[in-house]
């Protein structure tokens, strides 16, 4: 079967946007070729710095024709109808349909359309052009003398040629025709545009056009390209006694920079190894698009030897462009131990910080602390609804010291940590690469002295920030890093800035999972409302001061020169605060519930993914359930029972009860309050309420010590009785009274179930 080989060769396309444009045109093309009624065998696609190219193995020569019977109106129907008929079908001439008959409809008119199959060719000219045209670059541009004509091409830089070409392996394969823009397809490409001689390449079919690229100095292949980098890189770093500090982000965005990778080694000043090694990684990636080195065995330290990879084969061996290189490294690295020493010595504002200061407990002898006292001078705002960053370092101060004792960490350690978390926000380093903070703050805060605890915390506290991100256990990590996510999240819940859809421009699902897999990573057992409770008043802790010093400044002057009422008035504010807070905490309930309620969806997502099944979740979720430590154990037992032929077995007596229950509610049928043994008439009545009384009271006490699989193993004990009741005892006797008590007895079944799950909610 014939193979399609496209390529579309332009300028340089940023190394970003190469891997999803080649994945894009893969789809479209497929996609659109499929549709017009082409299947193919296997499809790959490829990119370089100046080309996308598309391999289509096993494409059919022709589609297939189509056969279609199109139903017409009734033999009967108006001239219209059937002209109507005749045009949407094509037909010259009603003599051209068929008549066929149904029982009820009687005759009708039925056209037996058949449209012919195409030849490949004729599609792929038809699709390319449009999906060329049409191409979902995130940005580009329009060139030449025909970029001020309305609809001219746009493409991410200017196109330059179209490789198209279809044919079987044996023999010569076509140019397709086709024409973009004034661009002809062709099966001519051009190679390397500094290492090739500059020669047209007439291309044949892939593997033609493959071995003609690598003799032009192009490999075509992107994941060969990364092999050649990394395998050369460790292998110079190997010669001179180093190791490469590997980086898989950095290796992609290289190999979309180079069509012929060449890997060559720069130095810089010893001197700038003082700077600390994630800084001086960082200048030279971000800066140089380099890889650094260590040496063999070393896992902090860097060598002042860098990897440079270069895109043409020098005839110096490469030594002009290293030195080039080294020399831009110098400069930025000259730049970063300026930010480096900078942030160790006093800031030149330091007489406006002591308001600050005084605020936070700072030494602003230390320059963490400085840095802190002018992220709070500033007024930096947060958000404009939710105050400055100062504003929220007192928020997750006073959450802190409330978190630390329910996770053993220390209250004093975690309000430092809390002052200090961001404070390297305003150090010179940090200004420079921003994806620093946290780290930085960790070394200045070690370099000054503090607990490795709060120095741990100081670049913890963003984490996790992501499903498979690091979750610190340290418990004053936990303490800060908590704090701030619930700070986060309750604040843009008071102001009604929730995520809708797939927009979450304040990563509040993120915050979310953080929290979920900081309690569950140490298995913290913590209560959420309350700590919803005092951020959310603590937002408001301004207002509510205000509130009250207008009511002590009333108070005052009603009771003006009153010496005996001064105790009145102390009881009278008082009260009044203990009024507003309450009405406060009153009015947060729905929003703070409603927040409660979106980090249980994340949870389901969470256990989800780690294999839980989403109607055993559902099952042991209540609207209130804000220990998520707790939820998860439940579900673990649940998962346990079910696994069991008493978990089975009790869960289809508990829904059958659970049936009969419901019927009967709906149809109004009376049911006793409490079951009375009195009117027992079986012996399986007596054994089951026996039973249900036994592991009520063994679940509860299970619930009490938080033992789930305890209240489990209880409950099952009720699989037998159950069993014995439905199989002879008729709930629905005669006597109303029998009746009502046998359903109480029922009633209590679906009370002791429900007190560890909501067994209607399980499938199956």
């Amino acid at each position: 079967m014939p193979d399609l080989l496209l390529e579309l060769r332009s300028e340089e396309i940023p190394a970003r946007m190469q891997r999803k444009a080649a994945g894009d045109l893969k789809k479209l093309v497929t996609d659109a070729l499929v549709e017009a009624g082409l299947t193919y065998e296997a499809a790959g696609h490829y990119w370089t710095p100046r080309r996308l190219t598309l391999d289509i193995r096993g494409l059919t020569a022709r589609s297939k024709d189509v056969h279609e019977d199109r139903k017409g109106p009734s033999v009967n129907a108006p001239e219209q109808a059937i002209l109507g008929f005749l045009r949407s079908a094509g037909l010259a001439d009603i003599s051209e349909a068929h008549v066929h008959t149904d029982p009820k409809k009687g005759d009708f008119y039925v056209a037996h359309l058949t449209r012919p199959g195409r030849n490949a060719e004729e599609i792929i000219a038809e699709v390319i052009p449009k999906i060329v045209t049409a191409f979902p670059w995130p940005k580009s541009m329009r060139w030449g003398r025909a970029s001020s004509k309305p609809g001219s091409l746009r493409w991410v830089r200017p196109l330059q040629s179209i490789v198209c070409t279809f044919g079987p392996e044996t023999e010569e394969p076509v140019v397709v025709e086709f024409e973009v823009d004034g661009l002809r397809a062709s099966n001519v490409t051009y190679g390397h545009r500094f290492l090739s001689d500059g020669q047209p390449i007439i291309v044949r079919r892939f593997d033609d056009y493959v071995a003609k690229l690598e003799k032009a100095k192009v490999v075509l292949d992107a994941d060969r390209r990364k092999e050649i980098i990394l395998s050369d890189a460790q292998n110079v770093a190997f010669a001179s006694g180093l190791e490469l500090v590997e980086d898989d982000a950095l290796l992609e965005e290289v190999s979309g920079l180079v069509e012929w990778p060449v890997v060559l080694m720069g130095e810089f000043e010893e001197e700038f190894l003082a700077i600390p090694p994630e800084v001086i990684r960082l200048t030279i990636k971000t800066n140089q698009k380099c890889f650094v080195t260590r040496k063999q065995g070393e896992t902090d330290k860097l060598s002042n030897k860098f990897i440079l990879v270069s895109n043409i084969e020098a005839s110096d061996g490469g030594r002009e462009i290293a030195h080039g290189n080294g020399k831009v490294v110098r400069a930025r690295l000259s730049d970063a131990l300026y930010f480096w020493n900078t942030d160790q010595h006093d800031l030149p504002d330091m007489h406006t910080l002591a308001p600050a200061a005084i605020k936070f407990d700072l030494d602003l002898e230390k320059p963490l602390d400085q840095r802190m006292a002018r992220l709070d001078a500033l007024n930096v705002t947060f958000h404009a609804k939710l105050g400055t960053q100062g504003e929220r370092v007192t928020r997750i101060k006073g959450l802190a010291r409330e978190i630390a004792p329910l996770v053993g960490a220390d209250p004093v350690l975690a309000m430092r940590a809390a002052v200090l978390a961001k404070a390297d926000l305003t150090t010179e380093i940090v200004g420079e690469f921003p994806e620093l903070q946290g780290g930085m703050g960790r070394k200045y805060a070690l370099l000054q002295g503090e607990n490795p605890s709060v120095a741990a915390a100081i670049e913890e506290h963003y984490k996790p920030q992501g499903p498979s991100d690091f979750v610190p256990s340290d418990p004053v990590s936990v303490a800060v890093a908590l704090a701030d996510k619930l700070d986060t999240l309750v604040g843009f819940w008071s102001i009604d800035e929730k995520p809708t859809g797939s927009k979450d421009p304040f990563a509040l699902r993120r915050a979310a999972l953080g929290v979920i897999r900081l309690l569950l990573s140490s298995e913290w057992k913590v209560e959420l409302l309350p700590l919803f409770q005092s951020a959310f008043i603590q937002m408001r802790e301004e207002k509510i001061e205000q509130r009250i010093e207008h009511f002590e400044e009333d108070q005052a002057a009603q009771n003006s020169g009153d010496v005996d009422g001064e105790e009145d008035v102390t009881n009278a504010i008082s009260g009044f605060e203990k009024r507003i807070r309450g009405q406060l905490s009153e009015r947060s309930q729905p929003i703070l519930l409603d927040l409660l309620s979106f980090l249980h969806e994340r949870l389901k997502v969470h256990l989800r993914d780690l294999g839980a099944r989403h109607d055993l979740i559902d099952a042991v979720l209540t609207e209130g359930a804000d220990n998520l430590l707790l939820i998860t154990r439940r579900v673990e037992a649940l998962v346990v029972l079910l696994n069991t032929e008493d978990g089975k077995n009790l869960l289809a007596g508990t829904k059958r009860a659970a049936n009969i229950l419901s019927a009967e509610e709906k149809k109004g049928t009376p049911i006793s309050p409490v079951v009375d043994a009195a009117l027992f008439t079986q012996e399986e009545e007596r054994e089951l309420s026996s039973a249900v009384n036994q592991a009520e009271n063994r679940a509860a006490q299970a619930i009490q010590n938080e033992d789930f699989s305890g209240a489990m193993i209880a409950l099952s004990a009720l699989r037998e009785p159950v069993d014995s009741f439905f199989e002879k005892v008729l709930v629905n006797d005669d006597n109303p009274d029998i009746r009502a008590n046998r359903l109480a007895l029922l009633a209590r079944i679906r009370a002791a179930t429900n007190t560890v799950a909501d067994f209607s909610k399980i499938a199956g």
